[in-house]
């Protein structure tokens, strides 16, 4: 399936860069950007974005690394100043 009309990236292309960057670091952090360079891409319009995240979401390899799980579960004390 297409997934970007303007950079012809397709939902096989998302996965197979999500998975040869999980293979090249297993502690990396995949995000929208780290995508498109990947794929040597890059954005255009932005009106397939939603379409990317859902596609990178549904990847099994896109999952934090597990050193990295539940950094945000402690909570964060800010000053109101």
């Amino acid at each position: 399936m297409i997934v970007c009309q303007c950079t012809g990236i397709t939902d096989a292309d998302i996965h197979a860069a999500i998975d040869w960057m999980r293979a090249a670091d297993t502690d990396t952090i995949i995000t929208p950007g780290k995508l498109y360079r990947a794929l040597g891409k890059k954005a255009d319009c932005g009106g397939c974005l939603p379409l990317v995240l859902a596609t990178m979401a549904s990847s099994p390899s896109l999952g934090v690394p597990a050193e990295l799980v539940g950094l945000r579960a402690r909570p964060t004390r800010r000053s109101t100043r």
